[in-house]
């Protein structure tokens, strides 16, 4: 029998190329999620075959619609999770979305935090004011959404704190890599209600996507 809206497990996924490597997983383990990814406006994707109902959102929303409830479990990046400081159950990295949050500035550039207060440029706010105290370093955070290459490029800040994957955007713009804050991948994140009030479906869930095949099952919560 189909489950009613209502019924199913609300999951969010961020919008973008991490959704495509999310959903490949969550195929892998049971869970057919492509319909989410088809060329429409839609946002909302209702899948009975897995008990889920599917939210696209920005990635950067994952973890409020988790920690407010409107979803009960969401794929966010753990540069968000550390970002926001969400109040939500973080059960399970799962190996997707990797990468790293580093400083980085122009290639050839002292960097010496030692002289005085250093200007950072970054859309990672809480996290580079996080890492410079934790440092000891007197800092001034210059709030950014846009590219962050260009801050040091027009001097608006010598320095920025960004997800890096490749390096392959900072060399094209002279800029380099001075040090790894944080590695950085893809986590589960589940609200706290949600985990009392449907235990069942989201344990079948944390289990399918355990990296220990053993730990897992084929059979996603909902299809029983």
């Amino acid at each position: 029998m189909t489950e009613p809206s209502s019924q199913l497990l609300r999951v969010a996924l961020p919008k973008g190329r991490l959704a495509e490597e999310a959903v490949r997983l969550f195929a892998m383990r049971g869970y057919d999620f492509s319909p989410a990814l088809a060329e429409s406006r839609r946002l909302i994707f209702d899948i009975p075959s897995c008990g889920c109902q599917v939210f696209m959102v920005k990635p950067m929303d994952v973890p409020v619609y988790v920690e407010r409830g409107v979803c009960d479990a969401g794929v966010a990046g753990s540069d968000t999770l550390m970002e926001l400081g969400p109040d939500v159950y973080e059960p399970l990295d799962l190996g997707i979305g990797l990468c790293r949050i580093s400083l980085a500035g122009i290639a050839g550039a002292r960097f010496d935090p030692y002289r005085g207060p250093i200007r950072i440029a970054t859309k990672f706010h809480n996290i580079a004011k996080r890492w410079c105290l934790r440092k000891g370093f007197a800092h001034e955070i210059v709030s950014l959404s846009g590219s962050l290459e260009l801050a040091p490029l027009t001097g608006l800040a010598p320095w920025i704190v960004d997800i890096i994957q490749t390096g392959e955007t900072l060399r094209q713009n002279g800029l380099m890599e001075v040090e790894t804050i944080a590695p950085v991948q893809a986590r589960l994140a589940v609200n706290r209600a949600s985990m009392k009030l449907k235990l069942k479906p989201i344990e079948a869930m944390i289990s399918a996507l355990s990296p220990d095949p053993a730990a897992g099952s084929s059979t996603p919560a909902g299809t029983a």
